[in-house]
């Protein structure tokens, strides 16, 4: 059997530049060596692009960027090339690559930006297309459309930088406290705050906006939360369901890397029918928002029963315990058989 090349992307611009470095290892510690020859591609956190040769414990340690292997490298946005470009000396080498593995998070890693660039260039590439991920991050575009297909979304509101905020306060007052203000733009909950009053929801704007331009401010779900790993095209398979219990306020950055005042359940504590609208539910927003190969779907289990929608991570995390791989594994998926599948599905939608 002819090995594929498989280009792993890592690092980028975010907030969540840590969390990608994590992730990455996990993929490339797990992908077989006997199936694939690996090409790996960090992103600095300034935004340059380097091919690079070194050790995974390197990429865990953020050491990736100064060893010696690394050179200036982009993939080509023509499909005349289809592959990776390499500054050597003095000299380019193109290196053809059968399919792109991005393990970026947040923007321009999970939000269309760079998917739109794999789109040009014609090579299959892992996970949700340059749509369905930019509607998938953009908090307010995603409701909109979710609850138009008749699943339920908390009650919320936008406002974007340049507007009045004394203009828009009593629309938070009717939503009434708590609430929550998110950018509508980013991941792993940052620059997200609970609120319980006029004063700390003028801080918490003030928070949101230092992350995205467009802020969402959302009623609080008296309930708890679930998750659905999602792993498909047209017919996706559900993971076992997930639950977040909380000890803290809500789950922060900090809560979601650390776990410190917070507990997961896999399986999560409801009844097999529950699971199971929890599950059709989860795969309805998949199709709605376009997805493709695999993401996390995020929901609340209200106090009284309803399922209303909360987020999509296209991209999610992927250290061998994070939640994705972890609701998989326990549906009988090893983390290598995860990873084969996704490259698989990555072709096959290349091909629809």
């Amino acid at each position: 059997m002819d090995k594929k090349t498989i280009a792993v992307l890592f690092g980028g611009r975010s907030g969540e530049y840590d969390v990608s470095l994590n992730s990455a290892a996990a993929v490339i510690e797990h992908l077989d060596p006997a199936k694939y020859d690996l090409v790996l591609i960090g992103i600095t956190r300034e935004g340059a692009w380097l091919g690079y040769g070194g050790s995974i414990e390197d990429i865990r340690q953020d050491r990736w960027h100064i060893h010696p292997s690394c050179r200036p490298s982009f993939l080509s946005p023509s499909r005349e090339v289809q592959g990776l470009v390499e500054l050597v000396g003095t000299e380019f080498r193109v290196t053809p690559v059968d399919v792109v593995f991005p393990v970026l998070h947040g923007k321009y890693g999970e939000d269309g930006t760079l998917q739109g660039l794999l789109e040009l260039s014609g090579i299959p590439f892992v996970g949700c297309g340059m749509l369905s991920s930019a509607l998938c991050m953009d908090k307010e575009l995603a409701h909109q459309l979710v609850q138009a297909a008749g699943i339920g979304t908390p009650s919320s509101f936008t406002m974007n930088k340049n507007e009045d905020i004394e203009a828009r306060l009593s629309e938070a007052q009717a939503l009434g406290f708590p609430l929550f203000v998110k950018p509508a733009r980013s991941g792993s909950s940052l620059g997200i705050t609970k609120v319980n009053n006029m004063e700390e929801l003028a801080a918490g704007i003030e928070t949101a906006f230092g992350h995205d331009n467009k802020v969402v401010i959302e009623e609080n779900i008296d309930g708890f939360e679930v998750g659905c790993a999602v792993l498909g095209n047209s017919d996706p398979l559900i993971g076992v369901v997930d639950e977040i219990e909380l000890q803290g306020s809500f789950f922060d950055y900090a809560e979601k890397y650390t776990l410190a005042h917070s507990k997961i359940h896999l399986p999560a504590r409801i009844d097999e029918e529950t699971a199971d609208r929890v599950k059709e539910t989860a795969r309805s927003i998949y199709r709605i928002l376009g997805c493709r190969g695999l993401a996390r779907v995020d929901m609340f289990l209200a106090d009284d029963g309803r399922i209303v929608f909360n987020e999509v991570n296209t991209i999610p995390g992927f250290t061998s315990s994070s939640r994705y791989p972890s609701m998989l594994q326990a549906s009988g998926l090893s983390y290598s058989h995860i990873l084969d599948k996704l490259l698989e599905l990555a072709a096959a939608a290349d091909r629809e």
